[in-house]
């Protein structure tokens, strides 16, 4: 007869159950991401300003072409993106064998930084760079190492002066997100001549659409082995909702990349809405230039006022007030009008800027001067974002107006706004909304119309 030893059996049970899974270094360092607000209880009608869409949407040739693929939704998609991938050369004039799709660029970047990079090296990106490239360094167990800029702009020749032999991967985003602006050509390319052959530089190009005349990177990428550019869908083409990027390297990298990426990383409907999208350069130029008509229109007004601004060349404004007591004048702004609510993401998270606050322009005559104002109290310097003129349709009432109705012009207006703002007629402790609306001429003539909600 055999007799069990109970205690000796429960020991190694007891020691199991101390011992818990340990993740992988750096993973641990990653601060849970906190996207911003885009939903207000009791508001239907939400329109987010803070990640930067295309206002005008996505363009008419996708909606027919998602629904072309409705009928085959229980077929697995193809696994190497062709069709996508020629739609992409050809209209950029690229080698679509040297193009590789993902679920938006962010995973195409994490492949970059899962191939090259692992623990104990370094990933470069700059002070203001996109937030997610410290994220995808940890991930990898790699040291993310934040270079100074000089005024908001990539500087150089700090990037090179940081580069270590533990250096693999080197980020820039340009045009740069949330600043707006770009380097000059020549630097771009002293940056990928002065880096080490075994060090990749990823030129992010999320916002190259909106630069007239940029390619993005490819030249860059032709001549150096070790460069790879990004794109996306998410930004001029009004696809952010389906997660749709691409990237493109010399082959030994594309060669690389494709080890890791998912078979089925991107479904037919993706595909096929990302192959309209491309395709419809007309939509592409109106959004490009309809964005730098009034992104140059609010950006005067604003230094017309005193408020300075970087030159973007993005969909987006970086403005300064003069001191973090300006900036607070307006906290917790959120713009609404009859049935609509309007708010903003916050820049605190970003290495020397403040809270976000967000403008929006259209035509005059029919235009909607500001959309949304939030302010969170972080140093100096708010964020503009330029919106489509169709977000607001319905008309103020003059129910609960501070002030009787004012008639100006769309330039008169900005200069009214801004010095409302820097008035510091308001505490910062009082919880305050305005709301602005121009009405069009053939309705009334343009009224600024401002509300304040206690």
């Amino acid at each position: 007869m055999i007799v069990a030893d109970t205690a000796a059996d429960t020991a190694p049970e007891r020691k199991h159950q101390m011992t818990l899974p340990s993740p992988q270094p750096g993973i641990l360092d990653i601060a849970l991401y906190v996207s911003g607000d885009s939903a207000v209880a009791g508001h239907a009608d939400v329109l987010k300003l803070s990640s930067n869409e295309n206002p005008f949407g996505c363009s008419p040739a996708v909606p027919p072409a998602i629904v072309g693929t409705l009928g085959t939704l229980h077929r697995y998609p193809s696994t190497d993106h062709a069709a996508l991938r020629a739609a992409i050369g050809a209209v950029h004039g690229l080698d679509p064998d040297r193009i590789i799709c993902g679920v938006g660029s962010d995973e195409v970047l994490q492949f970059v930084t899962q191939a090259y990079a692992g623990p104990g090296d370094e990933v470069i990106t700059t002070q203001h760079g996109f937030s997610i490239y410290p994220i995808l360094a940890r991930a990898a167990g790699a040291v993310p190492v934040t270079v100074p800029e000089q005024t908001r702009v990539v500087d150089v020749d700090a990037m090179l002066a940081a580069i270590t032999p533990r250096t693999r991967v080197v980020f820039l985003a340009n045009p740069a997100n949330p600043t707006g602006t770009m380097i000059p050509e020549g630097d771009l390319w002293r940056l990928a001549a002065g880096l080490p052959g075994h060090v990749v530089l990823v030129h992010d190009g999320a916002y190259a659409e909106y630069v007239d005349g940029f390619d993005g990177g490819a030249a860059l990428v032709d001549a150096h082995p070790n460069v790879i550019m990004t794109r996306t869908f998410s930004k001029i083409y009004g696809l952010g909702g389906l997660r749709i990027g691409w990237g493109y390297a010399q082959r030994d990298m594309i060669d690389v990349l494709t080890r890791l990426r998912q078979p089925f990383n991107l479904s037919d409907l993706q595909m096929a809405a990302a192959m309209a999208a491309v395709r419809d350069r007309d939509f592409v130029a109106m959004c490009r230039h309809e964005n730098a008509t009034w992104r140059r229109w609010l950006t005067d007004s604003l230094r017309q006022t005193g408020v300075q601004c970087d030159e973007s060349h993005a969909n987006f404004v970086l403005a300064r007030f003069m001191d973090a007591t300006e900036a607070a004048v307006l906290p917790q702004m959120v713009a609404r009008d009859a049935g609509h609510i309007v708010i903003t993401g916050s820049l605190s998270g970003f290495r020397g800027l403040p809270g976000a606050i967000g403008y929006a322009a259209s035509k005059a005559g029919t235009m909607v001067l500001a959309e949304s104002l939030h302010c969170d109290l972080h140093r100096t310097g708010v964020r503009v974002q330029l919106a489509n003129p169709g977000f607001i349709k319905t008309r103020l009432t003059a129910k609960n107006d501070f002030a009787m109705p004012f008639l100006m012009t769309p330039e008169q207006a900005a200069g009214h706004m801004m010095a409302l703002m820097k008035s510091r007629r308001f505490k910062s402790s009082f919880p305050t909304t305005f709301s602005w609306l121009f009405r069009g001429a053939q309705v009334l003539p343009d009224w600024l119309y401002y509300r304040i909600f206690a």
